[in-house]
C-alpha cells in the first residue's frame, strides 16, 4: 500500500515539474523516491493485508517482487542517464517509466481480476509510448504500433477471459474463484475462460506462439526502452501469471498445467533456434527473452516460487548488463551487429569482461547467475516428474550456449578501427557491480535460496 502511495505521488510530481519549473531536479529526485519507495516496501513483510476492498493483497509474495522491481528500475534509472538527455521530453519519459512500475506493482499485489486488468494496462500503455518515444527513428514508430496493436488484440482474450470466469464463478476475488472451483463444477464456458486468460498472459511474457510482437518491438524501440521491457515488464507478467495460477486455479492445476508444458517447450526451442541465426544483438536478445520465458515458465508449471524469484534476479541483472554495454557500443560506432563487438576487449577491457559475465550468465554456465537459476529451476521440474521438458530445456540451454559465444568470440578477434566512447564513471561502477553480483549470485547462491516466501 505504502509502495503504490509513493509511487503514484512520484509519477503526478514528475508530470508537474515542467509547470513548475524545476524538471532539472527530476532524475536525482526520482532516484532519491525510488530508494525511499524499496525502503518502504519492506514494512509490509509480514502484515499480509488485504486492501481496497479485497482488490489488493500486501503478503511477501507481493513485497520480495515488489522490491526487486523497484531495485531494477532504480538501477536502470543510473544506467541510462542518455534516455534522458532530450530537455524537450524527459519529464514525460520519467513520469511514464514511474507509472509504468506502478502498473507492475499492482500486477504482482493483485487480489481481484479488475485489478490484474488496471495493472496491465497502466504497464502497457506506458510501455507502448516509451518503445515509440524516439519520433524521428521508423524502427521506433514501427515498434510502437505492432505493440499497441497486438498489446490491445491481446487485452481483449484477457477481457473476455475475465468475463467468462466470472460468469461461471460469480466473482472477480482469486480466493473466491478458487473456492468454487474446489467444488469440483467445471463447463466449457469456464475452460474457454482459462484458455483465454492463458493465452492474454502467454502473449504478455512473449511466450510462443505468443511471440510474434517480440523480435520486431526489441529491435525497434530504443534500446533503454528494450532493457525495461525485457527486466521490469517481463518480470511484473510472470509474477501475475504466477499469483493466477497459484491462487485462483491452483484447483484445475491438472488441467491448465498440460497445456503450459506444451507452450514452454515450445518457447524454449522457437526462441533458442531462431537466435542461432540473428546477427543484429538486439534481436538475439529478443529471441533469447522469449527462450527465457519458456525455462520461467517451468516455475509456473511447478508453482515454485523461490525458483521464479531467483530466476527474475539472475535474468535481470544480466539483461540490464548485456543491454547497457549494447548502447554504449550502438552509440559509439552506430553498429548494433555482432560485429560491433569486434576486439572490445582491447579497446576496453573493463566492458569485455562485463559483457562476457553478462553472457555466460544468460547462458547459464557456472560460475554465473544464471547457472545457479537454471539448476533449481531444472530440479524443481524434474522433481514434478517432467523428464521430457528437462531435456528440451536442457538442449535449448546447449543451444543458447553457440548463439551466446558469438559475440564473446569476437571480443577477443582482431579489433577493427571504430573507437568506443569514454564510458561515464557512474556507469562503469554500477557495471562492475552487477558483474560481481552475478557472480557473487553463482558462486554462493544461498543468500537468494534462503530466502524462502
Amino acid at each position: 500500500m505504502k509502495t503504490l502511495s509513493v509511487l503514484s505521488g512520484l509519477g503526478l510530481f514528475t508530470l508537474f515539474s515542467e509547470i513548475f519549473g524545476f524538471k532539472k531536479l527530476v532524475r536525482p529526485l526520482l532516484i532519491l523516491g525510488l530508494l525511499a519507495t524499496l525502503v518502504l516496501s519492506f514494512f509490509d513483510w509480514n502484515t499480509n493485508e488485504i486492501l481496497f476492498h479485497g482488490m489488493w493483497q500486501t503478503s511477501r509474495y507481493s513485497v520480495l517482487f515488489s522490491s526487486l522491481l523497484i531495485l531494477v528500475t532504480l538501477i536502470w534509472f543510473l544506467l541510462f542517464p542518455s534516455f534522458f538527455s532530450n530537455e524537450n521530453n524527459k519529464v514525460d519519459l520519467a513520469a511514464l517509466t514511474v507509472f509504468a512500475l506502478t502498473g507492475a506493482i499492482c500486477m504482482v499485489s493483485f487480489n481481484n481480476m479488475i485489478m490484474l486488468f488496471l495493472g496491465i494496462e497502466i504497464l502497457s500503455i506506458s510501455m507502448y509510448i516509451l518503445a515509440g518515444s524516439n519520433k524521428a527513428d521508423l524502427s521506433s514508430n514501427e515498434s510502437a504500433l505492432k505493440y499497441f496493436l497486438m498489446g490491445a488484440f491481446a487485452t481483449g482474450f484477457l477481457l473476455f477471459g475475465i468475463a467468462l470466469v466470472y460468469g461461471f464463478t460469480g466473482s472477480f476475488e482469486l480466493s473466491a474463484i478458487a473456492q468454487k472451483l474446489t467444488t469440483g463444477a467445471n463447463s466449457p464456458m469456464l475452460t474457454v475462460g482459462i484458455l483465454l486468460l492463458v493465452i492474454a498472459m502467454a502473449f504478455k511474457v512473449s511466450a510462443a506462439p505468443f511471440h510474434f510482437w517480440a523480435p520486431d518491438v526489441y529491435q525497434g524501440a530504443p534500446t533503454p526502452v528494450t532493457a525495461l521491457m525485457s527486466t521490469v515488464v517481463k518480470t511484473a507478467a510472470f509474477a501475475a501469471f504466477f499469483r493466477l495460477c497459484n491462487n485462483a486455479l491452483l484447483p484445475l492445476r491438472a488441467n491448465w498445467t498440460e497445456t503450459l508444458v506444451i507452450i514452454s517447450g515450445l518457447t524454449i526451442l522457437v526462441g533458442n533456434i531462431a537466435a542461432v541465426v540473428q546477427s543484429n544483438i538486439k534481436r538475439m536478445l529478443a529471441y533469447s527473452s522469449i527462450a527465457h520465458a519458456g525455462y520461467m515458465l517451468l516455475a509456473v508449471i511447478t508453482l515454485n516460487v523461490n525458483a521464479m524469484f531467483i530466476y527474475a534476479t539472475a535474468y535481470s541483472i544480466a539483461s540490464l548488463s548485456a543491454f547497457s554495454i549494447l548502447l554504449i557500443i550502438s552509440s559509439s560506432t552506430g553498429d548494433e551487429t555482432i560485429s560491433g563487438f569486434r576486439g572490445l576487449a582491447r579497446k576496453s577491457p573493463l566492458l569485455a569482461v562485463v559483457t562476457f559475465v553478462a553472457l555466460i550468465s544468460l547462458a547459464g554456465i557456472p560460475p554465473a547467475a544464471g547457472f545457479f537459476a537454471k539448476y533449481y529451476l531444472f530440479s524443481a521440474v524434474l522433481s514434478e516428474g517432467h523428464i521430457g521438458l528437462v531435456l528440451i530445456a536442457v538442449v535449448g540451454s546447449l543451444i543458447g550456449v553457440y548463439y551466446y559465444f558469438r559475440p564473446v568470440m569476437a571480443l577477443f578477434s582482431s579489433p577493427d578501427d571504430k573507437i568506443i566512447e569514454t564510458t561515464p564513471a557512474l556507469t562503469k561502477v554500477l557495471l562492475i557491480i552487477l558483474s560481481l553480483l552475478t557472480l557473487a549470485l553463482g558462486i554462493a547462491p544461498a543468500g537468494l535460496s534462503g530466502l524462502m516466501i
